[in-house]
């Protein structure tokens, strides 16, 4: 295992490579420059968007940008945002927690309904409930997430039960530290519910397939003739073996933590690295850009790491050599 780790963790410089290279490239391709915006800016001289472009480096070929920005990576320096004139890694790290609170709580909230929802769903086939779960699945698979972000929005602002996008309220600072934690938590409720509703319809029809699959075979069978109660069968052999699959998706959802929300980010002005890199792509603020894709990279081949570990807790047939 620990040779696994270390095999994985060294494949993950070449893969950053070439993530960052593509990346780099693609932005290339679109016309201008940050710069383009302020050129058109009459009281701003050529001679100060020209001074501009030599201390940004954009005056240089695009080899040499992408190098410099490599090996100031390697040395932990993120580069300098164009557009907030401020260090790049100071400014994802500010938006990088309101992300991770967003997501961490859409996840949990579809871990825990979706696997006990698919479970009573296998087990109830073809049932009234079964069709309405799964009902409720393939609405929750097809609706765009800022479809429904838009939806509870609109809720929110014909009840006034919950606030109208954001993070916080203005008198947020005036706040006692408990009554913070309340206005984030109601803030959270829209965004997380998207989130968690799309997650819980694709995890719930996953682990009602495997599940299904797993109580056709022989073992199943065979332990239920023995005279084994329903729920030893279910919860201690078959739902075992159902949910390595979803391991691999749980993985999955780990890498995107990061980039898995961005559009609801800016629908409902949750204040994330979703809203931050769309700016700075329209904006071609370079830098951001590209030590954001590198973040999202890096979380992943980690979150894929994650994953192969716990398919060989959770299952002591796989071994990694």
């Amino acid at each position: 295992m620990l040779r696994h780790i270390v095999r994985r963790l060294l494949q993950l410089i070449p893969l950053l490579l070439g993530i960052t290279i593509l990346s780099f490239l693609i932005i290339q391709l679109s016309p201008g420059d940050f710069l383009a915006e302020i050129r058109l800016n009459p009281v701003v001289s050529q001679e100060t968007v020209d001074q501009m472009r030599a201390n940004f480096g954009l005056d240089r070929p695009l080899h040499i940008q992408y190098l410099r920005w490599l090996a100031n990576i390697v040395r932990g320096d993120f580069g300098y945002s164009f557009a907030y004139q401020v260090p790049v890694l100071w400014l994802i790290n500010s938006r990088l927690l309101n992300t991770l609170l967003l997501n961490v709580v859409a996840l949990i909230i579809a871990w825990l309904l979706a696997v006990p929802i698919g479970i009573h769903a296998a087990t109830r086939q073809y049932s009234a409930t079964d069709n309405l779960f799964s009902f409720a699945a393939y609405i929750g698979i097809s609706t765009p997430t800022f479809f429904s972000g838009l939806l509870l929005l609109y809720l929110a602002f014909v009840t006034g039960w919950l606030p109208i996008g954001g993070m916080t309220s203005l008198d947020y600072s005036l706040l006692p530290w408990w009554g913070k934690i309340l206005d984030v938590a109601r803030h959270i409720v829209i965004p997380a519910s998207v989130l968690g509703f799309l997650a819980v319809a694709g995890l719930m029809r996953q682990m009602r397939a495997n599940l299904l699959e797993v109580l056709r075979q022989d073992y199943v069978k065979t332990a239920r003739s023995k005279g084994l109660a329903d729920r030893v069968v279910i919860y201690k052999h078959a739902v075992r073996n159902a949910i390595n699959p979803l391991i691999t998706l749980f993985g999955l959802e780990l890498g995107g933590l990061l980039s898995g929300s961005a559009i609801l980010e800016n629908v409902v002005g949750w204040p994330g690295l979703g809203q931050l890199i769309l700016d700075s792509v329209i904006r071609k603020d370079l830098y951001v850009v590209m030590g954001s894709l590198l973040l999202g990279g890096v979380t992943l081949v980690l979150g894929n790491l994650i994953a192969d570990i716990l398919l060989a807790v959770a299952d002591p047939r796989i071994r990694y050599d």
